[in-house]
Order: C-alpha cells, then sequence, then structure tokens
C-alpha cells in the first residue's frame, strides 16, 4: 500500500508539473508569443483648429543662367575664365579659332574699296551722259529754228534729233551702271557685317555679371553650332526649385510665406515666399512646382543642393482632425482602422488640408468621438486581436 500510494504522488506530481508547463507555455504564447495581442495606441477624433502647411523638397538653381557657346561649329582657340570665377558684363571669357574669317574680313574690304571706285566711274559716266543729253538738246532746238528758216536741210534736222535720242539711251545705261554700283556695295557691306558678325561671335564675353558655374570645354577640343563652352549664373538670383505632391497642394499661391531648411545646414531655418508657381505639373511623378525665393539670401549656397520647403497657410476654422500617423493604407483604399469595443474596422476618408504639427482635417469618412488607431507594433487586419495601451515604448523612469 505504501508503495503504490508513493506512486500515485509521483505521478500525480509531475501531471501537475506538466499542467503548469503547459499552461506557462500557453500564457507564453497568446500572451507574449506569436499570438500575443498586438499593441495599439489610439487617438479619439475631435474637433480642433489646424495651422495648414504644405511640405516639399526642393534643389538651389539660379533664376538666371547662360550658356556660352559659338554659332557655328569650330575649335576652342583659348579658355580665360574658370570655375567659381566671378566675371564682369563684356569680359572676355573665351575664344574660338577664326580660321579664315579674317582673311575673308580683308577680302570684303578690297571689294568693298573697288565696289566705290566702280561707282565713282559710273557716276562720271552718268555726268558726263547727262551734259551729252544737254548738248544735244540744245543743238537739235537750234537746227529746228533753222530747219523752219530753211537754211538746213530735213536730213540734218534728223540727225540731231537721232544724236538726241542716242544721249537718252546713254543716260539710262550710265544710270543704271549707278545703281548697279551702289548695289554692289550694299551687298558687299552686308557680307562684311556677316562675316564680322560671325568674328565677333568666335569671342565668348560674360553679358553680365555672374559666376562661372562650368567648363563644358577645354582648348582644342572641337564644338557644335550652339553647344556650350561656359555656363554662368548670376549668384544673387539663386531659389529653390520646390516640388509638392497634387494632393496635397491645396493653397499653393504666389506670396505664401516659406521656411526653408538646406541639407547643408540642418538646424537652420531660413525665411522665404513663393514667387512663381509653375503652370506645368510634372505628370508622371504627379507633382506641382514652384519657385520659392530667399527673404535674405545666406552666403555660401551652392547650386544643386536639396531643401526641405513647408509653406505656413493661414489657420483654419475648426474642424475634425486626426494624427497624421492614423492615416493608413489598406487594399488599395486610404483612410484608419476604427476601433469599437474589440472590433477593427477599416474606414474610408476622404482628407482636406495638413498641419506642420503633424494633423490632418477629415471631410467625411468619421464623426466627433470615434476611436481610430494612431500607431500599432505590427500589421494589422480586421481579424487581428489588440490590446490598446498609453504607449509603444515605456518613457524609463527617472
Amino acid at each position: 500500500m505504501k508503495i503504490s500510494s508513493l506512486l500515485s504522488s509521483k505521478q500525480l506530481y509531475v501531471l501537475l508539473s506538466a499542467l503548469v508547463l503547459i499552461a506557462g507555455m500557453v500564457f507564453v504564447v497568446f500572451r507574449l508569443g506569436p499570438l500575443a495581442p498586438v499593441k495599439i495606441t489610439t487617438i479619439r477624433v475631435e474637433n480642433k483648429t489646424l495651422t495648414h502647411s504644405i511640405f516639399g523638397i526642393g534643389v538651389l538653381e539660379a533664376q538666371q543662367t547662360w550658356l556660352l557657346g559659338p554659332l557655328s561649329a569650330g575649335r576652342v582657340l583659348h579658355i580665360d575664365a574658370k570655375v567659381g570665377q566671378h566675371v564682369k558684363a563684356g569680359q572676355l571669357l573665351a575664344e574660338m579659332d577664326p580660321l579664315d574669317l579674317d582673311q575673308r574680313l580683308a577680302s570684303q574690304e578690297a571689294a568693298l574699296a573697288k565696289a566705290f571706285s566702280y561707282l565713282d566711274n559710273a557716276q562720271a559716266q552718268n555726268e558726263d551722259a547727262q551734259s551729252r543729253q544737254s548738248v544735244a538738246a540744245l543743238n537739235l532746238a537750234r537746227q529746228k529754228e533753222l530747219a523752219r528758216q530753211n537754211f538746213i536741210s530735213q536730213g540734218a534736222l534728223e540727225i540731231r534729233e537721232q544724236e538726241l535720242i542716242s544721249t537718252h539711251a546713254a543716260l539710262k545705261i550710265t544710270k543704271a551702271n549707278l545703281a548697279s554700283a551702289a548695289q554692289d556695295i550694299q551687298k558687299i557691306q552686308a557680307d562684311k557685317q556677316a562675316a564680322l558678325l560671325q568674328r565677333n561671335s568666335m569671342r565668348l564675353v560674360a553679358p553680365a555679371d555672374a559666376v562661372v558655374i562650368s567648363r563644358d570645354a577645354e582648348a582644342g577640343s572641337t564644338v557644335v553650332a550652339g553647344q556650350a563652352v561656359l555656363r554662368l549664373a548670376q549668384p544673387n538670383s539663386l531659389w529653390v526649385k520646390m516640388r509638392v505632391d497634387q494632393g496635397r497642394s491645396q493653397g499653393l499661391a504666389i506670396g505664401v510665406p516659406a521656411q526653408i531648411v538646406l541639407r547643408s545646414n540642418p538646424h537652420q531655418s531660413l525665411n522665404g515666399k513663393v514667387v512663381r508657381v509653375e503652370w506645368q505639373s510634372d505628370a508622371v511623378t504627379e507633382e506641382r512646382i514652384a519657385q520659392v525665393a530667399f527673404d535674405q539670401l545666406p552666403p555660401n549656397l551652392s547650386m544643386g543642393e536639396m531643401a526641405e520647403v513647408t509653406l505656413s497657410l493661414k489657420p483654419s476654422t475648426p474642424a475634425l482632425s486626426v494624427p497624421q500617423a492614423s492615416v493608413q493604407q489598406y487594399q488599395g483604399r486610404t483612410g484608419v482602422w476604427k476601433v469599437d469595443g474589440k472590433q477593427l474596422t477599416f474606414s474610408d476618408v476622404i482628407w482636406g488640408a495638413y498641419s506642420h504639427d503633424g494633423w490632418v482635417q477629415v471631410v467625411s469618412g468619421l464623426k466627433q468621438g470615434d476611436e481610430v488607431l494612431v500607431y500599432s507594433e505590427k500589421t494589422i487586419k480586421a481579424t487581428t486581436r489588440f490590446q490598446i495601451v498609453d504607449a509603444l515604448i515605456k518613457k524609463p523612469q527617472s
């Protein structure tokens, strides 16, 4: 009896130990393990006055830039400007090889001198023809008077008339030669002006006070017509080319104040304002484009630097609002997870404006007092078991 009783006690102890172990495992699995409820934080939908804001990413660009290059293909003779150099308006920065342009200009000069000689000759011939015509007209008048008095024959009178006709023809020829010589001069002068303009285009000069931002060719290299040899920018015209999500661009307009944070100095916020809103949006990225200027241009800026821009709009009237963190995407829909007792329901919501402090306005889909999910430990769905907590991460006790 004692032995069997002892065995029963041992079996009972083992059974109880197994039950305790199983219970502990079940507790761990359902309370702390993979089947434990997901911890979430929630908030009640409430009326709130939001200070609307628009956030975007931008790049520093120059409002005024110039690309300097030749009007025709050629070889770079020399470049006198360096990247980063400040240049003055009219300063010679580079020059192309003129090839035979100087010889062509000399040829045009010689042709122009010859054409003026022809013009002088045509002018002299014209004056001589006019004089001959005047003499022939006087002789004809005298012969007519003599013929009227029967002192000369009719044949002699006809000879004088023919002489006058000949002088008329000669005068027309000299006038034509004079006009032709003048046209030749005009043509040669136009050709010379064209060659001179082409020669001057070989000299690349600064169109305004600017900074050289790049050299796209070097001495000895060949460039085509219109290809940039130097790129210049106006250093006092830097602004931020800002891109804004079209869905959050409501209120974007000229004059809206902005806060600009440069990538090179993330701890300083610079004041600015929107000075241009582009008519053409980016259809690929679904973004609107705006230009934001600095109220006071900071020193040591670099083109191409990234910047974060926040536009501050006027405060709105009180409206239903929730934290932006509660906005979720579920099965291609946008909305929030509503908490109703122990149930989770995804509700579609139409959103309004966003504020710079992390709130978003509710247009429709929620009512005041609704409890919505803000943060969760894991991705959830309608059947997820959850536990509402004050915070997902406990603050350390001081």
